[in-house]
C-alpha cells in the first residue's frame, strides 16, 4: 500500500467534465495527502489548473484522447474505446500505477471498465455498487444499487459480508447490523430469492445479521448495512434522493406562502440548511463499487466538485484502511457457504 493514496481520476465525467471535476479532485489531493491523477483532455486539464492554487499539492495529469458519450452503451465502449478517460484510468490501478479510480461519467461504462480491466477480488462473484443514505441517526450502507439487476441469492450473500467490511473500515461501526430488504420483518417474507439469502446469512461467520428489514425501516438509523439486488436497490435510491429533493422544496414553498411563515423560515434559516446538506447526495461523493482489485467510485454525472472532493476522499479513506484486504478476508472466509449456496 502507497503511503500516500494514488486516485486515478476521471476527468472528463460528468456533466461539467474538468471544470468540476479538476478542482474537486484538487481540493482533496490537498486536504487529505493524496495524489491525484487526473485522466484526460491535457489542455483542457491544463486550463483549469491554471485557474487553481497548487501549491503543496500532488498530482499529475495522464492524457486520454477519447471521451465516454451517455448514449453509448458499455460494451461497444470496452471494445472501441481504449483510450477512454475511463479505460486509461483503470488501466492505471490495474498496473498499479493507481489505487482506485473516481469518475462522474457514464456509470454503466464504469462498471464495466472496473470489472473487465481491473478485475474481482478472489472469491467475489459479483461486485456491487454500495450508496450511503443519511438517516435519523448514522449513514446506512445500501448494496447493490444498480450494478447487478438479476442476482442469485449467493450474490446477495456475498453483498452481505462486502457491506459488513466497508461500514466497519469507512464508517467506523464495530458490528454493523445487517439486515435484507423484504416485504415484511418476520423470517420466511419474501421470494425465494431472499428467502434462500436468508438461510445463507444466518450462517455467515463473524457477520451481525438481524434479519429482514421493510422499506420504511432503511432511514430509521437503526440499521448499518441493507442488502438487496441492484434493481430494487437503484429504486430504493433515486426514489429517495427524488425525495429528499421534493421535500426541500416543500419546504422552501411553504416558508414562502406568507408573512408569518416566511418569519418562521428566517428564524428557522439555519436548521433548514443543515437539513438540505443532509440529504445532499454531494455530502458522500459517489457508491464505490466493491469486489474489485483496487476500487472505482460511481458518481453523480451532475456532481458538484464538492461532491467530487467527497468521493476523491472516500477512496483515500479506502486505501489507507485496507479496506479490500477485509473485504477478500471476510469473502474467503464464507466460501463454503457461497460455493454450497450455487451447486443447488
Amino acid at each position: 500500500m502507497n503511503e500516500r493514496p494514488v486516485i486515478a481520476v476521471d476527468a472528463m465525467g460528468g456533466d461539467f467534465g474538468p471544470a468540476v471535476v479538476v478542482p474537486g479532485a484538487i481540493e482533496a489531493a490537498r486536504l487529505h495527502d493524496l495524489h491525484v491523477q487526473l485522466v484526460g483532455d491535457t489542455p483542457k486539464v491544463e486550463a483549469e489548473l491554471d485557474k487553481l492554487d497548487l501549491a503543496n499539492v500532488h498530482f499529475d495529469i495522464v492524457q486520454a484522447d477519447d471521451v465516454v458519450h451517455m448514449n453509448e452503451r458499455p460494451s461497444d465502449i470496452l471494445r472501441r474505446k481504449k483510450n477512454a478517460s475511463i479505460q486509461v484510468a483503470c488501466r492505471l490501478v490495474k498496473d498499479g500505477a493507481a489505487d482506485a479510480v473516481v469518475s462522474a461519467g457514464h456509470s454503466g461504462a464504469t462498471v464495466a471498465c472496473g470489472m473487465f480491466i481491473m478485475g474481482r477480488l478472489a472469491g467475489v462473484e459479483r461486485p456491487a455498487l454500495a450508496a450511503l443514505l443519511p438517516t435519523e441517526k448514522n449513514p446506512v450502507v445500501v448494496l447493490d444499487v444498480g450494478a447487478n439487476v438479476d442476482c442469485r441469492p449467493y450474490h446477495l450473500f456475498q453483498f452481505g459480508l462486502m457491506g459488513d467490511a466497508f461500514a466497519r473500515d469507512l464508517l467506523g461501526y464495530a458490528a454493523p447490523r445487517v439486515s435484507l430488504l423484504s416485504i415484511g420483518e418476520e423470517e420466511g417474507k419474501g421470494n425465494s430469492q431472499v428467502k434462500e439469502a436468508y438461510e445463507l446469512l444466518k450462517m455467515a461467520q463473524n457477520l451481525n445479521f438481524v434479519g429482514n428489514a421493510e422499506g420504511r425501516d432503511i432511514f430509521t438509523g437503526d440499521l448499518d448495512v441493507v442488502i438487496c439486488d441492484g434493481f430494487v436497490g437503484n429504486v430504493v435510491v433515486k426514489m429517495s434522493e427524488g425525495l429528499a429533493a421534493s421535500l426541500v422544496r416543500m419546504l422552501k414553498k411553504v416558508f414562502t406562502s406568507g408573512l408569518l411563515p416566511a418569519l418562521g423560515g428566517m428564524l428557522a434559516r439555519g436548521a433548514f440548511r443543515r437539513f438540505a446538506r443532509t440529504v445532499d447526495y454531494a455530502e458522500y461523493g459517489g457508491a464505490p463499487l466493491l469486489g474489485l482489485q483496487g476500487l472505482a467510485i460511481v458518481c453523480h454525472g451532475r456532481s458538484s466538485a464538492r461532491a467530487m472532493t467527497n468521493a476523491v476522499r472516500m477512496s483515500g479513506t479506502f486505501v489507507r484502511k485496507g479496506t479490500n484486504l477485509r473485504l477478500a478476508e471476510t469473502i474467503l472466509a464464507n466460501e463454503e457457504l457461497t460455493r454450497f449456496s450455487r451447486a443447488i
